[in-house]
């Protein structure tokens, strides 16, 4: 990780380290944030998304619902991701057929890199 990636996380309100003077002091709970949102961010959450989650263990309901928000964000970033496999699959079979039907045609024009 960059210093410039911590600076925009720190930016951006997702972590906030002690000072002293230019220095930085990250405790463990911003190791534990940055762990979170590194982790987050390979889910392919957003940055408002994981600031949702990982902000709902500091305020009531605290780790108990910030678990429930995690599952429910987890089940519809896992809906959207099928969704796109489909979507995948679907142009993936085309391309298929498009390319099929090329290579039949020049096939039948005498191609022989076919």
């Amino acid at each position: 990780m960059t210093t410039r990636t911590l600076r925009f996380y720190e930016q951006q309100g997702l972590i906030d380290p002690l000072r002293r003077g230019r220095t930085r002091l990250y405790r463990p709970a911003d190791r534990t944030r940055l762990k979170l949102i590194l982790r987050g961010r390979r889910l392919g959450f957003s940055l408002s998304e994981i600031r949702d989650i990982v902000g709902m263990y500091d305020a009531p309901p605290g780790e108990r619902g910030q678990l429930h928000h995690l599952i429910d964000r987890i089940e519809e970033k896992r809906a959207e991701l099928l969704e796109k496999q489909r979507d995948i699959d679907l142009t993936l079979g085309e391309l298929d057929a498009v390319e099929a039907g090329c290579r039949e045609r020049l096939a039948s024009l005498g191609d022989k890199k076919t």
